[in-house]
């Protein structure tokens, strides 16, 4: 039987399996995809604890749903941030990442087109969990070239030393399990 880690989130028990990174540093897995109660629970929170706003970021995919959510509560819409080109995209803008939980550089990129919807507006960046922060950092670096008022940086979980921040909005903080 593999080891879990449970929390509550958004007033819900989860149990998380517990993933390692290396030899001495393993996660809890937090994977939202097909939980639709948290998720709707998620944004509902997170909604709650946000400035005004005018538009959602949020990268590809795990915090798609949630963006989606958050959107179909509020009303306001959200773009996501692919990681591939797209044969849509119009002028498309990129930056380039290192996640914890993906072994290689990524690119990021946005839309031309959805740029310049975003221009000048307020937007609140959103991700599934903010660990290092460097995805969150990409998707600002991104956005920024759009001239953007970012009014927040929100996820539903905190891991590790960005659970100490106090630039981010989140609902609940995930342990980094040393050996």
């Amino acid at each position: 039987m593999s080891e879990t880690y449970k929390m509550k989130i958004a007033g819900l028990e989860r149990e998380l399996p517990i993933c390692p990174l290396n030899d001495n540093v393993s996660i809890a897995g937090f994977i939202i995809f097909g939980d639709v109660e948290l998720t709707v629970a998620c944004a509902k929170e997170l909604l709650e604890k946000l400035p005004e706003f005018d538009y959602i970021v949020t990268p590809e995919a795990k915090s798609i749903p949630l963006a989606y959510e958050m959107s179909r509560q509020c009303g306001k819409k959200y773009f996501i941030v692919r990681k591939k080109e797209k044969v849509y995209m119009r002028d498309p803008v990129s930056v380039t990442v290192n996640s914890i939980t993906t072994k290689s550089e990524q690119k990021l990129i946005l839309d031309g087109a959805d740029g310049e919807q975003i221009r000048g507006k307020k937007i609140v960046i959103l991700d599934d969990v903010i660990s290092t922060g460097e995805s969150l950092q990409s998707v600002e670096k991104l956005v920024n070239k759009f001239d953007v008022d970012i009014v927040a940086r929100a996820a539903i979980l905190a891991e590790g030393d960005a659970a100490k921040r106090d630039d981010i909005v989140f609902l609940g903080e995930l342990p980094l399990i040393f050996k």
